[in-house]
């Protein structure tokens, strides 16, 4: 992958075809320090090299500037880590074990998105994306 100067220290790939997702991207977008993440739409874009459209639609996915792809709790993680009011969970998150157990709880939650997704749409979500 190729830097680029402009390039922001974080991106996210969401799925913009959730309305779950893109309820939570947009309140994400809203926080103080957002401005330095770029928010990817993945259903409206072409996809990198290294990461699927399938692979981007099943899992939270974000890169770092290294070029360092991650994936499920780790990406949250860094997400939170990039926004100052939300350090405070990037911290705990780093504590021992913790991070696994957010990626058991988030494998879970996968298992749940779809309904949820559902639920939130008829509670007024919109996707950014339609299907």
């Amino acid at each position: 992958m190729e830097h680029d100067a402009n390039q922001k220290p974080l991106t996210v790939y969401y799925d913009g075809t959730c309305a779950l997702c893109s309820l939570e991207i947009g309140y994400y977008e809203g926080r103080i320090g957002a401005d330095r993440i770029d928010f990817v739409n993945i259903a409206t874009v072409p996809m990198p090299e290294d990461l699927t459209r399938d692979a981007a639609m099943a899992r939270f996915h974000v890169r770092r500037s290294d070029g360092s792809l991650l994936s499920g709790a780790r990406a949250f993680i860094a997400v939170w880590d990039s926004l100052p009011k939300w350090r405070w969970a990037a911290r705990l998150a780093h504590l021992p074990g913790a991070a696994r157990a957010m990626e058991g709880a988030y494998r879970v939650f996968l298992n749940l998105r779809p309904g949820l997704s559902r639920l939130a749409r008829r509670l007024g979500a919109t996707p950014r994306t339609r299907v």
